[in-house]
């Protein structure tokens, strides 16, 4: 899963708390914001829906009536993810390696299958015999 210099990855950009992610290809050395090979597409965390009812004068935590109004009045609250598909799948088919997070995100839009990057390492040396069975040493 670490494999490769080539990394799709979130690089945060946005005020200071409310984060927005830009999903970019860059290289596996280089920083978190530094300049992307290419910009795949956007990621907002934060779900839309039953933040727009909320007034800027009271910004405490959303009410479990709020959330049985919007159930009430379907609307449900999202994610805003914006993504290149071609771009996308054109750089994993390259072999670069998607973060975790991004993982997630690719396996809602349907890009990746829910089997991917759940590969055990311990499975690459499951083929070779067993010499001597483990021992226990007391002193």
């Amino acid at each position: 899963m670490t494999k490769g210099l080539v990394r799709i990855r979130l690089a945060r950009f946005g005020r200071k708390n409310s984060p927005v992610y830009n999903i970019v290809v860059t290289q596996a050395y280089k920083a978190r914001d530094s300049k992307p090979i290419e910009v795949l597409g956007t990621y907002n965390p934060r779900p839309f829906g039953l933040r727009a009812n909320i007034s800027h004068k009271n910004k405490n935590k959303l009410k479990n009536q709020d959330i049985k109004t919007s159930i009430e009045n379907n609307t449900f609250p999202w994610k805003d993810i914006k993504l290149d598909f071609a771009r996308t799948k054109y750089w994993i088919g390259c072999g670069a390696q998607p973060s975790d997070t991004v993982i997630r995100i690719l396996n809602k839009a349907g890009i990746l299958t829910n089997a991917w990057g759940k590969q055990k390492i311990n499975n690459i040396n499951s083929n070779r015999e067993v010499i001597a069975p483990r021992r226990e040493v007391y002193e």
